[in-house]
């Protein structure tokens, strides 16, 4: 596997020209935790704004389904942690649906928040044509969910399991899954090696 090393900086610079090139409205930015995907997204949103653009960053961990269906299956299942922690629906529904050329430009920044288990009950963003909405997350490729330009950020299992605290180790198998079942490397528009965030480079 051929990269060239960039600094966070150029990657993001580098994501946004593309977003730019291809006239695209909906991006996302597919990572472990570990992998220092929101730091990402919200740089690419910054030098999209910078470069005269309408730009956010909407992270994904705000639309995660609600407790009593995200843990059915237990607190620490790694195949739940795959297939229903994530609101596919209320992604497409509240933002990229709306964030579509032609869409209503009306998006949600987030639904649920996870700590509480309840509604965060934020208010709409009003997004004007050709705005961006940059959608950081873990496993969003492959589930449905249509974007316009996807980045993957790859680790080895080696560095993600180094980078995992503790406390979600248990969570590494649904990430092995992912990468056997999905083949993000393969499908992504732009893929990373993220082993170290702060040392990105592009896969070539």
């Amino acid at each position: 596997m051929k990269a060239r090393p960039v600094t966070v900086g150029g990657l993001a610079a580098d994501i946004a020209a593309r977003v730019g090139k291809a006239h695209a409205t909906r991006v996302a930015v597919d990572g472990a935790p570990t992998a220092g995907g929101d730091v990402l997204a919200a740089r690419v949103v910054e030098q999209l704004r910078a470069d005269g653009g309408h730009a956010v960053h909407i992270p994904a961990g705000g639309f995660l389904r609600q407790a009593s269906l995200r843990l059915e299956r237990g607190r620490t299942n790694p195949d739940a942690y795959y297939e229903d922690w994530l609101d596919l629906r209320a992604i497409t529904r509240e933002v990229l649906g709306p964030a579509a050329a032609g869409g209503t430009g009306r998006v949600l920044p987030s639904l649920w928040d996870p700590v509480t288990d309840r509604a965060t009950r934020a208010a709409y963003l009003d997004l004007p044509a050709g705005a961006v909405v940059v959608v950081s997350g873990t496993m969003l490729l492959g589930a449905g969910l249509d974007f316009d330009v996807t980045v993957h950020l790859t680790q080895t299992p080696a560095a993600l399991a180094r980078r995992t605290p503790p406390e979600m180790q248990w969570t590494l198998p649904a990430f092995q899954r992912y990468d056997d079942e999905v083949l993000p490397q393969d499908i992504a528009d732009v893929v990373v090696r993220a082993d170290d965030p702060r040392h990105p480079a592009i896969v070539l």
